[in-house]
């Protein structure tokens, strides 16, 4: 192998180039440590007020310090943490007034998806809604707080398919984040899960009778459901609300 020439060898910065991680890298990683702890938060796994330190999520996902704050600032502008720059950052409390305007968004959006839903559905386009409550069935045999969720989440996820819209789901999922939380404390409430059950019930077969007006309103109570449960869990866990 012949030697490299002086001239060949990268400056300075051309090697500082090399040696940094690529920003596909740096975001994919950013993005890996926001949903996990996203999702923790919504679960409660990490409660309101639970201190989100640097250093230790820098060990626990084994990355440097620049997609740890990129997730935290995400975390933030979501209203799921508060940054204190003389205390640190820690998860925030659940702010009782921004569920209404939450719960109405998302009755008007997801109004939209199960009327077009509705004028959508045949028999065999109805299988992903039944998967996600046969799911749900499951879990709430279970007691599996975590399953239920996420086959909830799947059932409206599956709606807004159904209607050819999924995109006005991953919108909501941003917008519902505060809601989410509440709604985690209700779900081991003795007889809630299948309440929520027997609401999707409703829901997926005035899908598949093709009533539209029935299936929007049983999506607006089965969304509003949450509103009633608020005073009685700010009671139940005063220092998860603010």
């Amino acid at each position: 192998m012949g030697k490299m020439s002086v001239s060949s060898l990268p400056d300075a910065t051309a090697a500082d180039t090399l040696l940094r991680p690529s920003p596909a890298r740096r975001i994919t990683s950013a993005t890996q440590v926001f949903e996990v702890l996203r999702a923790e938060i919504i679960a409660l796994r990490l409660p309101p007020g639970t201190p989100l330190q640097d250093k230790a999520l820098i060990a626990r996902f084994q990355v440097s310090r620049t997609p740890v704050r990129e997730a935290l600032i995400r975390l933030a502008e979501l209203g799921l943490v508060d940054v204190f720059p003389q205390s640190g950052t820690f998860v925030s409390r659940i702010p009782v007034s921004a569920i209404p305007e939450a719960v109405l968004i998302r009755k008007a959006l997801e109004g939209i998806t199960v009327e077009k839903a509705t004028r959508a559905a045949a028999p065999n386009r109805m299988t992903a809604i039944d998967m996600a409550i046969g799911r749900q069935k499951v879990a709430a045999l279970l007691h599996d707080v975590d399953a239920f969720h996420e086959a909830d989440e799947a059932f409206h996820a599956a709606v807004a398919d159904l209607a050819g819209h999924p995109g006005i789901w991953t919108l909501l999922t941003q917008v519902k984040a505060q809601v989410d939380r509440a709604r985690r404390l209700t779900l081991p409430i003795l007889g809630r899960m299948e309440q929520v059950l027997a609401e999707h019930a409703v829901i997926r077969d005035c899908i598949a009778a093709g009533d539209a007006e029935g299936a929007k309103a049983a999506m607006d109570g089965h969304v509003s459901a949450v509103i009633p449960d608020i005073e009685k869990l700010r009671g139940r866990s005063p220092d998860y609300f603010v």
